[in-house]
């Protein structure tokens, strides 16, 4: 019998580089173990963020890469995912039964901020994931509406202290909208915006979120600054269109999150091309490489690039969002693209501040 060459093993599980993590799963450190036993070879492969529609696909490819190998008559590479707590800015005290916060933000309204966070918590639910959503517009709140949640939803109180978030499509969900009148403005001065929004945060009973996506209000404000000196967010989504109004406001945003340490995981470019649906044919109506040219000055990852579509806005009016109404189609693909490559960059900066044992045996 054939001797199985344990380096040969390593090479052939290396073989896939991850294309969210942008390494092999060996130097990514999601080896966990490692087990040859005879001709038989084992092994368990754990991706540090929600990936629940690809570990199958990943773990049969890797099977098939070792067992091609000399001496090995089969071969079990399983693949699974777990998502860990990555760190955040300054010593402020994590969330109880949050792991990560992704703060969705942009520097001006009407780029598609909420559209992006609804359907990126959405996406990263579809993975697996246990996602929670906060609406942190406490002017104009919306996560209510284009989740599908009726008018007049009122959270459920527990021990007199704690919002029971309702839940929809599977995420639960936190807004301003749920404790005020659908009429009624919210002609509040900054700091009881403030208070407000931290209120909603810390007094909802959230129950044991991966991640929890905040919808933030457009601008660098009191609730920005709010969020980045008393809460935990482990990195910011920046959302723009590639109008170079908007990247300018972007900028700022950007610069923001830099100045209170707070990471910026990446760039969402929405409306960057509109195809017709008559004739087929594609205009950039808003410009053309914003987005790329934003995410190049700043070193972060562009990680979508999303179209001008009707389809978008009409489902999340209707209360199913893309990822929710059509789940196989182009766009929601984008959307899932979109929140691997998020749960990469959050499970990247978790990997710094701690490596997994790898347990090898030869019995």
């Amino acid at each position: 019998m054939t001797q199985i060459d344990r380096s040969a093993v390593e090479q052939a599980l290396a073989s896939y580089q991850d294309p969210y993590l942008k390494t092999d799963l060996l130097s990514a450190g999601c080896l966990r173990s490692l087990q040859i036993d005879n001709g038989r070879v084992s092994a368990d492969i754990v991706l540090g963020y929600a990936a629940g529609n690809i570990v199958s696909g990943i773990a049969q490819m890797l099977s098939v890469a070792v067992e091609n190998l000399p001496g090995v008559e089969a071969a079990a590479v399983n693949v699974g995912w777990e998502v860990q707590s990555a760190p955040t800015q300054g010593s402020i005290e994590a969330l109880a039964n949050v792991k990560n916060i992704i703060a969705v933000a942009s520097g001006k309204g009407g780029v598609g901020k909420s559209t992006t966070a609804v359907n990126l918590a959405l996406a990263l639910s579809r993975e697996g994931a246990r996602v929670g959503v906060l609406d942190a517009d406490i002017y104009g709140p919306s996560m209510g509406l284009m989740l599908g949640l009726p008018s007049g939803t009122r959270p459920q109180v527990r021990e007199q202290k704690w919002f029971v978030a309702p839940r929809a499509h599977g995420v639960q969900v936190m807004s301003m909208a749920f404790l005020a009148d659908d009429n009624t403005p919210v002609a509040w001065r900054g700091p009881m915006v403030s208070g407000a929004l931290m209120q909603l945060l810390t007094q909802t009973a959230w129950e044991d979120l991966d991640y929890l996506v905040i919808d933030m209000p457009p601008g660098t404000g009191d609730i920005q600054l709010t969020l980045a000196q008393k809460v935990p967010v482990t990195g910011s989504v920046i959302v723009t269109t590639p109008q170079d109004i908007a990247l300018l406001d972007a900028r700022k945003g950007i610069e923001m999150f830099g100045k209170v340490n707070i990471p910026v995981l990446g760039v969402v470019e929405n409306m960057a091309v509109h195809i017709c649906s008559n004739c087929g044919h594609a205009e950039h109506l808003f410009g053309e490489g914003g987005g790329t040219r934003l995410s190049d000055e700043y070193g972060v990852d562009l990680l979508a690039s999303m179209p001008l579509s009707l389809m978008i806005r009409e489902q999340a009016d209707s209360g199913k969002p893309t990822v929710i109404a059509e789940p196989e189609c182009q766009i929601s693909m984008l959307y899932q693209d979109m929140a691997r490559h998020v749960g990469a960059r959050i499970a990247a900066r978790a990997a710094q501040g701690a490596m997994p044992e790898i347990s090898i045996s030869d019995d």
